[in-house]
């Protein structure tokens, strides 16, 4: 009995876990199917994409989309200034994020917790009411068309702060006392022992950020509008015709836009679920 008990506990027998399965197979095929409609629709003609009943597969691939869709655009720019506004912003909030995060979590000072509440606030207000106030900004710097005006924007956000605030929180205290004893002040503990310590925090972030950056659309669209410092998200938009959109060379530049994103969540893909899992475990 002890035995059997033992191995029912071990392969989970007589619990459904058929129903969880069924559950996340029903969910991921919600996120895949659409990425396949759009790799299927890329290689498709334009009768072929259009026609009535839906056409799943292509009768002949149409590799041809996607050199009109290079040829079309200038992907080489796009993907230049995207990657510059991603890595910009990344590193901006690594840094501005997580100090304003170790003040919230290790320092004690008078209204902490209301600054707090007050910085998650933003949370609350939609994004495009600062589209007004932002891009005014940009036109007395002078910045409109250039790179610095999509990148200094988001610099800083609350959700990062936030983020990784709840990761410093979970670590023990002692850790700041033993290193006051040693003499260190609250930078060196930053630097040594608290940033060494949030590495899978940090690449939670850093992938978060660099998707929100990829595909970002309205800021890029209303502060930029030459060709030169436009993004992928902004040139794909530029495909839509007003009297007709090629579907296929459309999803070709989609796909063309979204693979370098693929691969990255790919590789740290450990990193990203490890970093939101442990970041939830103490408020």
């Amino acid at each position: 009995m002890i035995g059997r008990t033992t191995i029912e506990k071990t392969t989970g027998k007589g619990k459904p876990y058929w129903i969880v399965h069924v559950i996340l197979i029903i969910g991921a095929a919600f996120f895949v199917v659409p990425f396949l409609w759009m790799v299927l629709t890329s290689l498709k003609t334009l009768t072929e994409a259009m026609h009535v009943p839906l056409i799943f597969f292509p009768a002949q691939a149409q590799w041809g989309n996607y050199t009109n869709a290079i040829s079309t655009l200038p992907f080489l720019t796009f993907y230049k200034n995207t990657f510059l506004m991603a890595l910009g912003r990344t590193l901006g909030q690594l840094v501005f994020c997580s100090l304003a995060a170790y003040a919230f979590a290790r320092i004690e000072f008078p209204g902490r917790n209301i600054l707090f509440i007050l910085m998650l606030s933003v949370l609350m207000v939609p994004s495009y009411v600062f589209l007004v106030p932002q891009y005014l900004i940009m036109k007395d710097l002078h910045w409109l068309n250039s790179i610095q005006a999509l990148i200094v924007p988001g610099l800083f956000s609350s959700f990062g702060t936030f983020l990784l605030r709840q990761f410093f929180m979970s670590l023990p205290r002692e850790l700041d006392e033993s290193a006051r004893l040693d003499g260190a002040n609250h930078l060196q503990i930053y630097w040594h022992i608290i940033l060494p310590l949030a590495k899978s925090a940090l690449i939670a972030l850093a992938i978060l950020t660099v998707l929100w950056s990829w595909n970002d659309l309205i800021w890029p669209l209303v502060v930029n509008d030459s060709t030169d410092k436009m993004t992928l998200t902004v040139g794909l938009a530029s495909l839509q015709g007003e009297h007709g959109t090629d579907f296929p060379v459309l999803m070709a530049g989609a796909v063309l836009a979204s693979w370098p994103m693929l691969v990255m969540f790919i590789i740290f893909q450990k990193n990203f679920i490890e970093g939101i899992a442990i970041t939830g475990t103490k408020g």
